[in-house]
């Protein structure tokens, strides 16, 4: 045993690996990334970036299948994608341990939406763990395992941004791989069609029920008896918030949030005189145990927020607690809006795509930040593949008068659900544009790799898919391949295909930026050419700016990184570098 500092995140995929997990398998996705990260460092492990999470949660069934216990994970938009498999698993069962860690994201800070994971929990009646630190991960992903094998069922772990991402003391253990457990075919078991279907649903009824008593008695789920005054039902990060906020009140904390123990909640308000819920986000808790014919208080002082993370401060407000006073600063903290980074390959064809006056539909990835001034390229943005199958249905409404329909999307984007978009577009003979931004990476969650570059999480040797190839293979016959970075081609990429009729693909290739720690010598504007017209700055590079005295661009030496996007846009050839001659 040993004492580690770790995130939320890596205390998981510690649990994992001690509890005898050997292949893990995922899709990058914030706040969840680097679990499968931390886990394939570990030793004697196989694991591995799917295209998506559907691919994923199916690799990790054949796994277990196969008598290996098996770590999934993604974020919680992530088992949007894999609730197609889940419901199913939830009915066939497994064989070896699955365990599937999602990440929610309270607060909204790296997703489309929030949501709460949980209900996915008790739809598909999967047992759902969730930890309020990272011992409490550590633990409950070996405790995981041991659920799994021991109800014949995946379990899923609950983090959420605040355990994810917070590192706190735990205490590490000995890995024990256990026997690789033998596979047995059963066709009733595994094989969903109806006959077998219906067995299975009668053994999900039993299993609920076994699974019910095992919350009742488990010491996942903890009553601590305190101030008998004020009790709170809370779990995950909300119970380090309530510890804080109300250290004196009794607690019952949830740590099996599916399914919980009617018993043990009815005891413990029974024990308190008055009962309250703290949850973010949404009322999964409070509705169930109302359900309970559980009375239910609601917080003294003002009402806890619908939406959004929960703090010890508003906790302590709701409950009419006096608030810390606030620590005085120097000066005001500037607003500073996520941006492109400096040399991004992305810039150039969010600003031609806003001068096109095109209608753009967005997908998800960095490129989401063309949709804020002063690019304000993007139309909509709402899910992974989104871009291309929404570019077809704008078509099919008539489109925009004076207005072309572009689709734009990433690499790994169009990998994980673009693929089957752009073969509908044409399978149904539909026209519009698709630009695919091949930046090289999965950029917006920290540079992994992706089918399109063909960099693996564990460096092995792979195949690097051709992009081109496999977009004519669907039937695309108007492919065009073009360099972002050059302006001219950008510009003649866009213009050809608003003038042809057909289903054009442009290909944008060049990496991300942040691949490289490369950097030309930083561009200077020459004040005696400079006009001041601010084109240069309206591509929203975070080095550009505006002189305050004279009112011309300037260039900030620390941030440019010499990629002479800039310099391109300039009609006045104000743009040069350091020795003075034009950048371009």
């Amino acid at each position: 045993m040993s004492k580690v500092l770790l995130q939320g995140n890596e205390a998981v995929a510690q649990g994992a690996w001690e509890a005898g997990c050997t292949i893990g398998v995922g899709y990058p996705g914030t706040p969840s990334t680097e679990t499968l990260e931390h886990f394939a460092t570990l030793p004697d492990v196989y694991a591995e970036w799917c295209p998506n999470e559907k691919v994923a949660l199916e690799v990790a069934m054949g796994a277990s299948l196969g008598g290996r216990r098996t770590l999934v994970t993604m974020k919680h938009v992530g088992l949007n994608v894999a609730a197609d498999p889940l419901f199913s698993i939830a009915y066939t069962g497994v064989n070896a341990g699955l365990v599937l860690l999602v990440a929610d994201d309270p607060g909204i800070y790296s997703s489309q939406n929030e949501q709460d994971s949980r209900n996915y929990a008790a739809a598909s009646r999967v047992p759902m763990l969730e930890p309020s630190d990272s011992a409490d991960a550590r633990e409950m992903a070996i405790k995981a395992y041991e659920i799994s094998e021991r109800f014949d069922v995946p379990c899923l772990i609950r983090s959420s941004v605040r355990i994810s991402h917070t590192r706190t003391v735990l205490e590490t253990g000995e890995r024990r791989v256990p026997e690789r457990k033998p596979y047995s075919k059963d066709m009733l078991k595994y094989v969903m069609m109806p006959a077998g279907a219906r067995l299975r649903r009668i053994e999900a009824d039993k299993r609920e029920a076994a699974l019910t008593e095992f919350a009742e008695t488990t010491d996942l789920n903890r009553t601590e008896l305190r101030d008998r005054s004020l009790g709170i039902i809370c779990g995950g990060a909300d119970y380090q918030h309530v510890r804080e906020a109300l250290p004196e009140a009794s607690t019952l904390k949830i740590g099996m949030s599916w399914p919980l123990p009617p018993k043990k909640i009815a005891e413990f308000a029974s024990q308190v005189d008055r009962l309250y819920v703290v949850e973010e986000c949404f009322d999964y808790y409070k509705l169930r145990v109302k359900a309970l014919g559980v009375k239910v208080s609601e917080p003294p002082a003002c009402p806890l927020p619908p939406n959004g993370e929960l703090t010890p401060g508003i906790i302590m407000k709701a409950f009419g607690k006096a608030l810390p006073t606030p620590r005085a600063t120097d000066q005001e903290v500037p607003n500073r809006p996520p941006a492109l980074c400096a040399g991004c390959p992305h810039r150039l064809v969010m600003a031609e795509l806003r001068r096109a006056h095109a209608t753009v539909m967005g997908d998800i990835g960095c490129y989401t930040l063309g949709a804020l001034p002063p690019l304000s390229a993007l139309d909509t943005t709402v899910d992974m593949g989104a871009s291309i199958s929404m570019v077809h249905g704008m078509e099919l409404a008539g489109g925009i008068e004076k207005h072309p329909t572009f689709g734009v999307i990433g690499d790994s984007t169009f990998a994980h659900s673009g693929i089957t978009s752009l073969l509908d577009i044409v399978y149904n003979q539909g026209t519009g544009n698709v630009c695919i931004l091949d930046n090289r990476t999965t950029a917006m969650t920290g540079q992994q790799g992706n089918p399109v570059n063909g960099v693996t999480l564990q460096h092995r040797p792979s195949h690097e898919l051709d992009l081109p190839g496999l977009v004519r293979a669907l039937g695309v016959e108007d492919v065009v391949e073009a360099d972002p970075m050059d302006l001219s081609q950008v510009r003649g990429a866009i213009q050809h295909a608003i003038d042809e009729p057909q289903l054009t693909v442009i290909i944008f290739r060049s990496p991300c930026a942040l691949l490289s720690k490369h950097r030309e010598p930083a561009l200077v504007v020459d004040p005696t050419v400079c006009t001041g017209c601010g084109v240069c700055i309206s591509i929203g590079c975070q080095a550009l700016g505006r002189d305050r005295e004279t009112g011309k661009a300037k260039i900030d030496p620390a941030a440019c990184i010499g990629c002479t996007q800039c310099a391109q846009v300039c009609t006045f050839n104000a743009i040069v570098n350091p020795r003075g001659s034009v950048a371009k």
